[in-house]
C-alpha cells in the first residue's frame, strides 16, 4: 500500500487518495498526472476514473481509497512518509470527513513523520482548527513564483509542528517576497521532463541565502531537465540536505499561529 520514493527528502509515499486537477503554473507539466495515465494502461486499479481532460486526464480523477486508509497502523519501523505524492488532499472534492480520518491515522501512528503538501493553502487554512495536528505531522505548501505566495501566509495559519515550502518546480524568482517567519523548512528544485522549464541559478541561490540568514534548514532537490537526474544536485560546490530534525536545526516546535 505504499511505495519506496525516489524523492531525495522523503523515504516512502502514502496514497490515500489519487487525481487532482491543475491549477496554477506549478502543475502544467504535472508528473503525477503522466504517470496515473500509464498506471492506467497498465490497468491499476487505483487509476480507472479519469478526470476533466481541461484541467486533469486519464486515471487521474479524484479518488479516495478506503483500502489504503490504514495501511500505516500495518507498518512496525518508523518510517517518513510522503502524503499524497498521486493527489492533493486538501482538494475540494476530498471530503472534509476523509482529510479528518487521513489525519487521525497520522495522529494515531507516531512512529512515523509525515509530510503534506498541498497547492490549495486556503482550504488547509479553514479545516486546520478541526484537524488534530500532532508533532509528527509537517505541513507545506508548493510556491513555484511570487504569483503564488501568499500560500505561505495562509500556511503560517495552521499549527503544524513543522511547516514547510516546497519552491518546486521553481519557475521565478522569490526571494524578494519570501518571508520565512514562522516556516520551519525550505526545498527548492527545478522542473524535470521533456517539457522542463529552465531555472535560474540566482533564483535558488536567493532562497538558499534567505534560508542562511533565517536560519532554516535548506534542502536543494535538483536542478532539473529532460530527467530528474539531468541536471545534478550540486549548488555552489555542495549539496543541500539539510531537514528539520538534522542537528544543527533542532528546535522546539512554532506556537500555534492565529
Amino acid at each position: 500500500m505504499s511505495g519506496r520514493s525516489r524523492i531525495e527528502w522523503t523515504e516512502v509515499t502514502w496514497n490515500p487518495t489519487t487525481g487532482c486537477d491543475r491549477i496554477s503554473a506549478g502543475c502544467d507539466h504535472c508528473y503525477a498526472l503522466t504517470l496515473a495515465k500509464r498506471l492506467k494502461g497498465m490497468g491499476s486499479a487505483k487509476y480507472q476514473n479519469d478526470g476533466d481532460p481541461r484541467t486533469s486526464g486519464p486515471g487521474f480523477d479524484v479518488t479516495t481509497h478506503e483500502d489504503t486508509l490504514t495501511a500505516p497502523l500495518r507498518w512496525r519501523e518508523p518510517r517518513v512518509v510522503f502524503v499524497n505524492s498521486m493527489s492533493d488532499l486538501f482538494h475540494a472534492r476530498v471530503s472534509r470527513e476523509f482529510v479528518a480520518r487521513v489525519f487521525a491515522v497520522m495522529a494515531a501512528t507516531p512512529q512515523h513523520t509525515y509530510q503534506v503538501l498541498t497547492k490549495r493553502a486556503t482550504r488547509l487554512r479553514r479545516l486546520a482548527p478541526d484537524l488534530p495536528w500532532p508533532a509528527n505531522v509537517w505541513m507545506g505548501v508548493s510556491v513555484e513564483n511570487l504569483q503564488v505566495a501568499h500560500r505561505v501566509e495562509e500556511l503560517r495559519q495552521v499549527p503544524a509542528a513543522v511547516r514547510f515550502l516546497s519552491c518546486e518546480p521553481l519557475l521565478g524568482p522569490l526571494a524578494g517576497g519570501l518571508d520565512l517567519s514562522g516556516i520551519g523548512w525550505v526545498i527548492a528544485g527545478g522542473e524535470s521532463g521533456p517539457h522542463a522549464r529552465p531555472m535560474d541559478p540566482g533564483w535558488v541561490e536567493e532562497i538558499r541565502d534567505v534560508c542562511l540568514e533565517a536560519g532554516v534548514p535548506f534542502f536543494f532537490k535538483q536542478w532539473g531537465g529532460r530527467t530528474p537526474k539531468a541536471g545534478g544536485r550540486m549548488l555552489a560546490g555542495r549539496t543541500w540536505d539539510q531537514t528539520p530534525t538534522s542537528p544543527a536545526h533542532q528546535r522546539p516546535a512554532p506556537s500555534v499561529a492565529g
